[in-house]
């Protein structure tokens, strides 16, 4: 299933997307309590997901997806993302030539930073360029994983029962900022830098591990391209950590790094500017777009 959050007359309203992609249901007409999707991933029965899957392959008085606007999956995240930093070994060079460090080949534990998100950005939403404070404006298409239900120490042969779907999250990084502050958290989390979308795809639409072609475009030209098979620590990995020393809420998104190719790792480097389209995409997801302003 694809869960979405859609504005239509106003209203901003949680839902799903048929089958076909050509139209959606929203949570009430569904006759489903959930004012989110973020409700429905905390509180929905089996029955009540039996019933979404039934309305998404048979829709009742669907409204055609032409005329919604979609917003992020989950607008307001209920807690900062969790992101793995340098989690693919050739983005992790790229890392190191840009800030003049020795690359290391055999790290051992992950790299996990937070990244606080207002509002998170629809597909098709402008990205907000603050080019009054920097000019250093990056992508990153990144592959995020929602936690379906309370995590705590899950072992990592069982890390994907808690997992409830997945979406595109593009990890718009200020590196100048970065680079001034010396750690990663302002330069990732001013307005409007979590774009996030179309939709999220349930977990059970997909292997296990989910093996997936992972891509980016700005202004049509590939700038990334690599698989998710390619992540230095795995899912399981990842929430198998993390649960042992913390609780992974429900509802929690953990955006799991990203491949080679963004704008710092070319030399020289080709940082985005007022006007550039970002478009990431992830193979069984689909496709994030979004301007610069």
């Amino acid at each position: 299933m694809r869960f979405i959050t859609f504005s239509y007359k106003g209203e901003t309203l949680p839902g799903v997307l048929s089958r076909d992609g050509h139209s959606v249901v929203s949570f009430r007409q569904a006759k489903l309590p959930f004012a989110s999707v973020n409700d429905l991933i905390c509180n929905a029965s089996p029955a009540q997901m039996a019933d979404l899957k039934r309305l998404s392959r048979e829709p009742e008085n669907p409204l055609p997806l032409e005329q919604v606007k979609l917003l992020a999956p989950i607008p307001v995240p209920r807690q900062d993302v969790i992101c793995l930093g340098i989690n693919y070994a050739a983005h992790a060079r790229e890392s190191a030539r840009y800030k003049k460090e020795a690359y290391d080949a055999n790290r051992q534990y992950a790299v996990y930073f937070s990244k606080r998100v207002n509002e998170a950005v629809g597909d098709g939403a402008p990205i907000r360029g603050h080019f009054d404070l920097q000019q250093r404006l990056d992508y990153e298409v990144e592959l995020a994983v929602i936690i379906g239900r309370d995590a705590c120490r899950v072992p990592a042969d069982q890390a994907f029962d808690y997992v409830f779907g997945y979406t595109i999250l593009n990890d718009i990084s200020a590196r100048e900022i970065q680079t001034r502050h010396k750690q990663w958290y302002f330069g990732k989390s001013m307005d409007g830098f979590c774009p996030m979308g179309p939709w999220i795809v349930t977990e059970d639409e997909f292997d296990r591990p989910p093996v997936l072609r992972i891509s980016s475009r700005v202004n049509g030209e590939l700038r990334q391209d690599s698989s998710t098979g390619l992540l230095i620590f795995s899912i399981p990995q990842v929430i198998e950590e993390l649960s042992h020393g913390m609780t992974l809420k429900a509802g929690t998104i953990l955006s799991m790094g990203t491949p080679e190719g963004a704008g710092m790792g070319f030399d020289p480097p080709r940082f985005l500017k007022s006007g550039d389209v970002v478009s990431c995409e992830i193979q069984g997801i689909g496709t994030l777009t979004n301007p610069v302003l």
